[in-house]
């Protein structure tokens, strides 16, 4: 067994003994950029959107569709989301003697700038380039040793946790930058590149998904042609402004659905729509089920 398998093995290990794999779902840490998915069988597609993050498989196997692409990874490759991509994923290997497990560490492009402020830009790895908003390459035991570092946190105390986990964070994205993926980190966190212009626009749109989007205005925001905006803001999302935007209105109405006892006519308002019959049609649309259908299925999956 090499160093990354005794790794990996004391990583479970360490989760299992805290969450059990036995309760499937999202597990929120102490850790505030940590958390923890588990699942004791396979799933169909589901639409989610990344954060700008770091995503490790601890065992199983996932398939991410972007775009028309689709891709698969395990515990021997890392996913890397530079800003919020739209997605569809779906868990391949999980069985309840071996469930699928994953682990998500969470960061701000204001973490990436702060590493690479202080590295020489010309010695990134350019040897990898990617347009996309995700990333993909082979874990090396330098990388999963801080990982590791992380989650033994968990079993620390608070003042413990607080202090050293943005450092092993911070070291965390130092190596990152400092490999393959130091070229895609670098083209979205550095001011005025087309990559980290487009993450102002969905930055632009995420907070203001409620409101009409002009994307004529979006583009004078962001110091950029329609055409180019419309151009990169595809290539990096696989969507145009438009989509994107139905898409986080439609992952917050299922959000507010779930959590709040609302009805879906409201829902509808409060995320943007004019018309209460095109947000029903367009969520069946995105979700397989009416709004009302959906919060009843979403309720008794998480009960």
């Amino acid at each position: 067994m090499n160093n990354i398998e005794l790794l990996k093995s004391s990583m479970i290990n360490i989760v299992e003994n805290k969450y059990s794999f036995k309760n499937n779902g999202l597990f929120q840490t102490d850790i505030p950029n940590l958390d923890f998915y588990f699942s004791s069988e396979p799933t169909e597609f589901n639409a989610i959107i990344y954060e700008p993050s770091l995503c490790i498989i601890l065992q199983g196997s996932k398939a991410v569709g972007f775009g028309e692409e689709l891709y698969s990874y395990d515990y021997s490759k890392y996913l890397l989301s530079s800003t919020h991509v739209p997605a569809k994923v779906k868990i391949l290997e999980a069985s309840e003697e071996v469930p699928y497990a994953s682990l998500r560490i969470k960061f701000e492009l204001e973490d990436i700038y702060d590493v690479i402020k202080n590295i020489d830009t010309n010695k990134l790895a350019m040897n990898v380039k990617s347009e996309k908003g995700l990333f993909f390459d082979d874990l090396t035991e330098k990388l999963y040793e801080p990982v590791s570092r992380l989650i033994k946190l968990i079993d620390k105390t608070k003042e413990e946790m607080d202090y050293l986990a943005p450092l092993i964070i911070k070291e965390i994205l130092f190596i990152l930058i400092n490999d393959k993926s130091g070229y895609f980190l670098n083209k979205f966190a550095m001011e005025g590149t087309v990559s980290n212009k487009i993450v102002h626009a969905i930055t632009e749109i995420k907070e203001n998904f409620n409101e009409k989007l002009n994307v004529k205005e979006l583009a004078r925001l962001i110091d950029m042609s329609e055409s180019s905006l419309y151009q990169n803001f595809k290539t990096i999302t696989s969507m145009s402004p438009i989509q994107f935007q139905k898409k986080i209105r439609l992952e917050e109405a299922k959000m507010m659905l779930l959590n709040q006892n609302i009805e879906a006519s409201e829902v509808a308002f409060a995320v943007g729509y004019e018309s209460p019959s095109q947000f029903s049609r367009e969520y069946s649309r995105m979700f397989g089920m009416s709004p009302k259908a959906h919060a009843i299925y979403l309720r008794e999956e998480v009960s």
